[in-house]
C-alpha cells in the first residue's frame, strides 16, 4: 500500500499526514506498559483520580533518560530498544511511507546509523512523550514553534487514545512552507532576520490537533510550526516521536533554502502539484 496522490499532495500542501491504525496492536500495547513502568509511584494505572498534573518537586527530574517537570515528561529511556524502533519506524509499512516521501535508499535506517561526532542519533526514537491531564487548569492556547533542525521529516506516533482537547500534537497548516525561508540554512537552527516576525504571523492562523486512536501516525515536515497541545481531558497524552533524515544530511544542511524547498525530497514529492 502506497500513499496515494491525494496523500502527497496534502503533505506538500499542508506540511503534514495524518494514517490512522498503522501501528501494531501489540507493540502499542507494549509501548503503554512501558510508560506505566517508568511513571513514579502515586500514579496508578487502574485509578484515573490519580493520573493529574503537575509533577510534585519530589517526581521532577532532570535527568535526560526521565525528565519530569511540571505537567510534561519525556520518557527517553525506551528509545533505542528494537521494539520500539520497530514500531514507529522500521515497520515496512511506515518505512515504505517514509522512502515514497524522501527517496527510495535515501534515508538513514536506524540498524545502519553510525552517529558521528555533531550528528544525531538514528538508531533510537526520541522516546514516549507524555503530558499529564490538568482538568482543573485554566485553558493555554498553543504556539507554534520549530525544531532545531538536523532532520527532514519527524513522525509522531500515537500509543493510546487522546481526545480533543487531550494534549495532541498540534501542526498550523501550511507553515513549513513560509518558515522554511525563515532560516539562513536548510537544515540547521540559524535563524534569518525575519524568522521572528513570520512565526507571529503563522501563530495568527488557525491550527489542527492531530488526535486520534492508538496506531495512528503523524509525518510532518522538518519546517512545519507545531506544539504540544494543552492537555484537558481525563487521560496521559501518550505518543512517540523520532526524525527521519537522509543520507546526504551532512552535505546539504549548511546549503541555504532553495528555490525550489522539495529539491531534496523524492521525484513523486516534487511532481506533485499544490
Amino acid at each position: 500500500m502506497t500513499l496515494s496522490p491525494d496523500d502527497i499532495r496534502f503533505f506538500k500542501g499542508d506540511g503534514y499526514l495524518i494514517k490512522r491504525g498503522v501501528m501494531d496492536p501489540e507493540l502499542t500495547a507494549r509501548a503503554r506498559d512501558r510508560m506505566w513502568a517508568g511513571i513514579p509511584p502515586r500514579f496508578k494505572r487502574d485509578d484515573p483520580d490519580t493520573w493529574t498534573g503537575p509533577f510534585t518537586k519530589e517526581e521532577e527530574s532532570e535527568d535526560v533518560p526521565s525528565v519530569r517537570r511540571g505537567f510534561d515528561w519525556k520518557y527517553r529511556e525506551p528509545g533505542n530498544e528494537p521494539w520500539i524502533i520497530e514500531m514507529l519506524v522500521s515497520y515496512q509499512q511506515i518505512w515504505d511511507w517514509a522512502e515514497q516521501l524522501l527517496g527510495k535508499d535515501e534515508v538513514v535506517h536506524p540498524k545502519h546509523s553510525r552517529p558521528e561526532q555533531g550528528l544525531p542519533r538514528s538508531d533510537s526514537i526520541r522516546g514516549i512523550y507524555c503530558i499529564l491531564p490538568g482538568k482543573d487548569r485554566p485553558e493555554e492556547l498553543p504556539v507554534g514553534h520549530v525544531d532545531g533542525g538536523f532532520f527532514h521529516m519527524g513522525i509522531v506516533g500515537i500509543i493510546d487514545h487522546i481526545p480533543p482537547h487531550g494534549g495532541a500534537f498540534t501542526v498550523w497548516p501550511g507553515s513549513h512552507r513560509t518558515l522554511y525561508y525563515g532560516f539562513t540554512s536548510q537544515y540547521k537552527d540559524e535563524k534569518a532576520a525575519d524568522f521572528d516576525e513570520r512565526i507571529e504571523q503563522v501563530n495568527t492562523r488557525p491550527y489542527v490537533e492531530c488526535h486520534g486512536d492508538a496506531g495512528d501516525i503523524v509525518f510532518w515536515h522538518h519546517r512545519l510550526a507545531h506544539s504540544r497541545g494543552h492537555n484537558s481531558s481525563c487521560q496521559i497524552r501518550q505518543a512517540v516521536l523520532y526524525d527521519f533524515r537522509k543520507k546526504d544530511i551532512e552535505r546539504t544542511a549548511e546549503e541555504p533554502p532553495q528555490e525550489d524547498m522539495w529539491r531534496d525530497w523524492s521525484e513523486e514529492v516534487r511532481a506533485s502539484p499544490l
